[in-house]
């Protein structure tokens, strides 16, 4: 059996996962539904399903305070686990806007974090350029859409690390 060159190997973005995520009638049932429906899901369940599936390690709720309303705000993304913390990615699915959750947390960087089986205080603080670089080919490993959404916009899409704080 002849062993497949490093040009033979698929790329993550080509993947049929990626494909699923990131292609337009997917992005409008998670932008239109999901994103309205899993917050509340993942809270009840503990983390254990969200309207894609069941829970997992790369699945967060981040529950912040509006920065005009002052009311609490959820939202349920893919993250990764880095040295203890929680990284998230500020994409809005490669929309030229950034994601309004962006400035929530950055008016008031004090969250609660629902993940898989635990519910916790936070502070997310936004990397530097330079604290990205380290993070974003790990990021892309671990969130291989990310490769699709940065072709869909040319703004400097930001990463928040979120830590946990005691109560």
């Amino acid at each position: 059996m002849a062993e497949r060159s490093a040009t033979d190997e698929k790329h993550p973005r080509d993947s049929f996962l990626v494909w699923l995520v990131t292609n337009p009638v997917t992005t409008w049932w998670i932008r239109t539904f999901s994103a309205r429906i899993d917050p509340w899901l993942y809270r009840k369940t503990n983390g254990k399903f969200h309207t894609m599936g069941t829970g997992s390690e790369s699945m967060v709720t981040i529950t912040m305070t509006g920065r005009k309303t002052g009311k609490p705000r959820s939202i349920h993304l893919a993250c990764v686990h880095h040295e203890g913390d929680i990284l998230l990615v500020a994409s809005a699915m490669g929309q030229q806007k950034h994601p309004g959750w962006r400035y929530n947390l950055e008016a008031n960087p004090d969250c609660e974090v629902q993940t898989l089986g635990e519910s916790y205080p936070a502070r997310a603080r936004m990397l530097s350029d330079a604290e990205k670089d380290a993070v974003w080919d790990e990021m892309r490993g671990q969130i291989p859409m990310i490769y699709v959404y940065e072709t869909r916009t040319d703004r400097n899409i930001r990463v928040f690390r979120l830590s946990r704080v005691e109560r």
